[in-house]
């Protein structure tokens, strides 16, 4: 196999329409599709966004609301985004702080969404 990039993943939420307004007052498109389900877009990549109680069938074996932990890369300074951030009275828990991404050196600030997922937003050193 000769793989091209990640698609999405999927968090398991307890509101989604409080997740999903979280997400785009971070920025990120949320979309609909597929029977009223919901996902947020993050450039070319998305998340879809499940709620504890669903009729999706193929699911993961114990899906757990607060059980992510994951980074999207912008190219927005690092300083904007902790304004951004503060203005949304999000409490950053570290950063910036210099981290190894998929293809180099990255600067990120980490924080939680609602449901306690873990949230690092980074952009690539020049």
């Amino acid at each position: 196999m000769r793989f091209t990039g990640i698609d999405h993943f999927v968090l398991t939420v307890e509101d989604v329409e409080e997740t999903c307004a979280f997400y785009e007052s971070l920025g990120a498109e949320v979309v609909t599709f597929g029977g009223g389900r919901k996902s947020v877009h993050f450039g070319t990549q998305k998340i879809n966004i499940h709620p504890t109680e669903n009729d999706i069938d193929l699911v993961a074996d114990e899906p757990t609301v607060g059980g992510g932990d994951f980074c999207v890369i912008t190219e927005t300074p690092i300083s904007d985004v902790e304004a951004r951030l503060r203005e949304l009275d999000i409490e950053i828990l570290e950063g910036p702080v210099e981290r190894t991404g998929a293809a180099g050196s990255i600067t990120s600030v980490y924080f939680r969404d609602p449901d306690d997922n873990l949230v690092e937003i980074a952009t690539y050193d020049e």
